[in-house]
């Protein structure tokens, strides 16, 4: 298997930040996740007050943490074997679905790391994916499918420190054909807050929302470009 792309989320302040006060606003307008099954919220888990995610694909939502860093990618990890790779705010790679997201590689930068400059220049991409399913058999390996996009963003109508891209793209050949990624960020830094997008083609879309930290805590972690 290749290696996991990681994600370094650089740190926001604590209490009532610029991050903590959109994301709050955002999240009462999105609609909220199923219950937390007890074998995906605490299988393996210790208490941490370091960077979290929550993980929704289909019915099933649960938390992540942090596990692992190297320089600017970062590795997550829920019950049940649930495993994520994050770079900014995209989902490169995960492990414990029956469907697997191997690993992610752009021709170039990944245009969501600037979703500002997306407001007045729509941006196009490509990057090659690999994918298996959960059994490793060979014959459910796809290697460099091909993934053509065309991103373009918008302000939040509700409330303008939110910025919303839109990833319209479309997979070669086992990719699965056309599917539409949406990545909510913080307007003023290009933080990304919520992203909603596909994992493969047998799939739904996994939602990642990166949570803020509680008022009072030490500081954590958002998806910073």
């Amino acid at each position: 298997m290749r290696a996991w792309f990681l994600l370094f989320l650089s740190l926001c302040g604590c209490g009532d930040t610029p991050l903590r006060s959109a994301w709050a606003g955002l999240s009462h307008r999105l609609p909220a996740g199923d219950p937390i099954p007890a074998e995906a919220a605490t299988e393996g888990l210790s208490e941490t007050d370091g960077p979290a995610l929550r993980l929704r694909v289909g019915g099933r939502t649960a938390q992540a943490v942090l596990v692992s860093e190297q320089g600017d990618r970062r590795l997550w990890r829920a019950g049940a074997g649930i495993v994520v790779a994050t770079d900014g705010g995209r989902v490169v790679a995960t492990s414990g679905l029956r469907e697997v997201l191997v690993a992610t590689r752009f021709d170039g930068p990944d245009p969501l790391s600037n979703p500002v400059e997306l407001l007045d220049r729509p941006a196009e991409t490509r990057r090659l994916v690999d994918l298996m399913r959960s059994d490793r058999q060979p014959q459910g390996m796809r290697f460099g499918i091909p993934v053509r996009c065309r991103l373009r963003s918008e302000l939040l109508a509700e409330d303008p420190a939110v910025l919303v891209v839109e990833e319209r793209c479309r997979a070669g050949g086992a990719g699965g054909g056309a599917h539409t990624n949406r990545f909510w960020s913080e307007a003023a830094t290009g933080a990304v807050l919520r992203g909603e997008q596909w994992i493969g083609p047998n799939m739904p879309p996994m939602t990642v929302e990166f949570l803020p930290p509680a008022a009072g805590e030490a500081p954590a972690a958002a998806a910073r470009p």
